[in-house]
């Protein structure tokens, strides 16, 4: 039997072959009809989809599941950490002239929803005359008061997701509306990627809306949305790299071209918004941003206008938007429209507004505002087919309230409250463990983008389904067929480019400083595995049990506890936490997660290369973690090829800003991670096995033992590793050498003057460096190397002097946000002032 074959006779009352008739259905179902036979959207992939087979499927799934990781999708669910995006491989299908009935629904409810916000923020009219409850919008967290009448047409609506679900008998019904921050084209285009490449056959047999050309309006909607401006700039504000659909902001913002800028890199001056610069306020902004696509709630865009406590806003940014100087989409008080007490009057609004019936309906909706809607609330509050929920998702109850508890909270606030109908969802096929296809219940998110003077949903969307077997959120990819080949993608004939110059947005200093961070968390994991696997390879040539008692090993293992800390334990367990505890401080798996955090925060700027890299060295650690002892060096070595694998990534960048922090990070790292090595290995004399054994280890774990065997003929002397490794300004892998291309690095940084203290401290180590003897160093007294011993404090005191200069020259970006509400009297009286 194949997949679907498996499928239908799963559905059928008695067990039917496909084809067959008989069906007792309780939900509809996106694939077999009634009968038995395929759907219509099904029907032209009968040939290559009744052939997938169970096996097949499997391979498709975990291709998928492979590829996402590979990317570095991931979504985190609200209060939980980021997990990995899950995208199942069969695709929901719909038949052109069924689209065709969604879209004009969608272009209809974004139109009328426009109309009314227009009015809400405008003449008010419609809360005047009684058409929409004054309590239902003056009630709602979403209302936004100081955007009321603001005259610039900042609360016409730009984008609107709108979830929809099939009900028993197949028609559609609008579940959800999303106005606040819609999320999801990036991970929707995400998911056509994916499934194009793992399914290659199905995909390119089938005549499918490519959504290239939506992407291209969105981002010509958004340039025109400067009216006026000859040449804007466009920022996707986003709260961070730990906001639960972060991948699909900076997905946007790669696709689109825009950079993505968090609330600290803004800044209001003179009335106008800037991106704010490094050296902030003594050195003025340059670059004037003029539209934001807004992926911020309204309530955290502004803290001298909505929550005082915010960090993620802008202050002062609704005054700008006022005096119409930037545009923000959608607008700030466009959440109000995420309100389930406009349901039971969207009909009649449509017809008043638009002169039309309204062509997608939603679940029956009652508010508690009124008097019938509050009996229905009260008296339904126990029926499973029914739910309960404030207008906007704020004062919700417990889970385990009682009812008697809810009915006293609806009581008190009757008009917070709505209740609605619980459709009986359609399914859809998902992938099961076995290969075997399972029915699950499906929703499907759509897009709409106001394009010109009209609204353009997205042909296709995201479709997400309640899998039994797999927590969490599951996506689907949406195919949607064309009517005939030579149907344009996305209903987009070719579009006018909107003229803009080619100049390389410069970064802000947090953008810097995060680069900064991949740099030195990079360089930090390689050194410590390079460590690790010279240890572990000399403590492996050990007669067994012998290791805890070889001196050399104990020297190395002290230079890794100086790293990380000192734990008990065997050397092998040492060794082991070393690579895969990321709760302990300084171990590589806690660099590679501050690693990944680092890369999250400028994923906008990186190319998918840099996530495959990562994906290897943390599919190398988990398999360390699950695996015995005796894996260290392989899973060390595993990690340490994905690393450097990064590192070639990031030698392809463009010399910009960022590459130049991110070397200069990687630069300073080394230098000093060579120092703690050779402070902690070769200060002390010690008998002349054990020395030649550590020098061996300090050599390895500083991939210089082949440039020293060439050099001195396999002589291994305290001398020669020190003049390799501190004064060789030819080796890679010395702190001559990692200061002088530090230099060049931080020389090219914009506020680099020659003279900054950055660089005077740079030049004082330089020279100190120059001026070293490596015979003086390596000389003893008493068997102990006090030059040696000096000089490496001092350096290493030098270089943490040095990164903290660069901190405040480079990343530095003023003082620190506090709320108003922080100011004691006399210093709010100044600000006034």
């Amino acid at each position: 039997m194949t997949v679907i074959r498996d499928y239908a006779a799963t559905l059928a009352q008695p067990a039917l072959p496909l084809g067959g008739s008989g069906f007792a259905r309780v939900r509809y179902d996106e694939v077999i009809a009634p009968d038995g036979t395929l759907r219509e959207a099904w029907k032209a992939m009968a040939e290559s989809v009744v052939a997938l087979t169970p096996a097949e499927l499997q391979r498709a799934e975990a291709e998928v599941r492979q590829f996402l990781v590979d990317d570095g999708v991931t979504y985190a669910p609200a209060g939980g950490d980021a997990q990995p995006w899950q995208l199942d491989p069969v695709p929901l299908v719909l038949a052109p002239d069924e689209w065709t009935r969604i879209e004009a629904g969608l272009a209809q409810r974004a139109e009328l929803f426009d109309a009314i916000l227009a009015d809400l923020y405008g003449p008010q009219t419609l809360l005047a005359d009684g058409s929409i409850p004054a309590a239902a919008v003056f009630g709602h967290a979403g209302y936004v008061r100081s955007a009321v009448r603001a005259g610039t047409g900042e609360t016409s609506l730009f984008l609107l997701a709108s979830d929809l679900g099939r009900d028993a008998s197949g028609e559609w019904c609008v579940l959800t509306d999303r106005t606040q921050a819609p999320s999801g084209l990036g991970y929707a285009r995400e998911n056509r990627r994916v499934i194009s490449q793992v399914l290659p056959e199905l995909y390119q047999e089938h005549r499918l809306h490519r959504m290239d050309p939506y992407f291209a309006a969105l981002r010509q909607s958004l340039l025109s949305a400067a009216e006026g401006v000859a040449d804007p700039r466009v920022v996707i504000l986003t709260p961070g790299a730990l906001s639960e659909t972060a991948y699909d902001q900076a997905y946007l913002a790669g696709a689109l071209g825009f950079p993505l800028v968090q609330g600290s890199d803004l800044v209001v001056w003179e009335g106008w918004l800037w991106v704010k610069p490094s050296g902030w306020p003594e050195v003025r902004p340059t670059e004037r941003v003029d539209v934001i696509l807004r992926r911020v709630d309204a309530a955290w865009c502004d803290p001298l206008t909505q929550r005082s406590d915010s960090r993620l806003g802008v202050a002062g940014l609704v005054e700008v938007i006022r005096r119409g100087r930037v545009r923000v989409v959608n607008g700030l008080g466009a959440s109000v429209l995420e309100n389930p007490a406009l349901s039971p009057v969207l009909p009649e609004l449509c017809e008043r507004l638009l002169g039309e019936q309204l062509r997608l309906s939603t679940p029956a909706t009652w508010w508690g505002g009124d008097a019938t809607g509050l009996e229905v609330l009260l008296a339904r509050l126990d029926d499973e087919s029914f739910a309960v929920r404030t207008i906007d998702g704020a004062g919700m109850p417990d889970a385990d309230a009682s009812p008697d508890a809810v009915r006293a909270l609806i009581r008190e606030n009757p008009w917070r409250w709505a209740g609605h109908e619980v459709l009986t969802l359609s399914q859809a096929p998902v992938c099961g463990a076995d290969g075997q296809a399972l029915a699950a219940p499906v929703t499907l998110r759509t897009f709409t983008l106001r394009h010109g003077s009209t609204y353009r949903p997205l042909v296709g969307g995201l479709a997400n389904v309640a899998h039994a077997q797999r927590p969490g959120r599951v996506s689907k990819d949406v195919w949607v067929m064309k009517s005939t080949p030579g149907d344009p993608d996305q209903g987009l004939l070719e579009l006018e480019p909107v003229s803009v110059s080619g100049v390389i947005p410069a970064l802000g200093p947090r953008a810097i400083e995060d680069m900064w961070w991949i740099g030195r968390y990079a360089e930090r994991a390689e050194d410590l595995l390079r460590l690790v696997v010279a240890v572990h390879t000399h403590a492996d040539r050990l007669p067994a049990g012998d290791a805890a008692a070889d001196d050399a090993v104990l020297v190395a293992m002290a230079a890794i506890e100086r790293l990380i800390g000192r734990r008990p334990g065997t050397v092998h367990q040492e060794l082991r936490s070393a690579i895969v505890e990321a709760s302990r401080p300084g171990t590589a798996a806690q660099s590679l997660a501050q690693l990944r955090f680092a890369l999250e925060a400028v994923r906008d700027q990186l190319s998918n290369d840099v996530w495959r890299s990562v994906a290897a060295s943390d599919r190398a650690l988990g398999e360390l973690r699950a695996s015995g002892q005796r894996q260290i060096a392989d899973g060390a070595g595993r990690m340490l090829t994905g690393i450097l694998s990064l590192q070639a990534v990031t030698a392809n960048m463009i010399r910009d800003d960022g590459w130049l922090a991110i070397e200069a990070g990687r630069w300073i790292e080394r230098s000093l991670q060579v120092c703690l090595l050779l402070r902690s290995t070769v200060v002390e004399k010690r008998e002349r096995f054990v020395e030649l054994s550590v020098l061996e280890m300090v050599l390895a774990s500083a991939e210089s033992a082949v440039t020293q065997r060439r050099r001195y003929r396999g002589n291994v002397r305290v001398y020669g590793v020190l003049e390799l490794l501190l004064l060789d300004a030819r080796n890679p892998r010395s702190v001559a050498f990692a200061l002088g291309e530090l230099r060049a690095r931080l020389t090219a940084l914009p506020r680099s003057t020659g003279s900054t203290r950055p660089e005077r401290l740079l030049e004082q180590l330089e020279q100190t460096l120059a001026e070293t003897d490596a015979a003086a160093l390596a000389s003893t007294s008493d068997g102990h190397r006090d030059g040696l011993e000096r000089l490496l404090d001092d350096t290493i005191a030098q270089l943490r002097l040095l990164a903290e200069a660069v901190a405040d020259l480079h990343f530095a970006s003023g003082p620190t946000a506090q709320p108003i509400t922080a100011l004691s009297l006399t210093e709010l009286l100044a600000v006034a002032s």
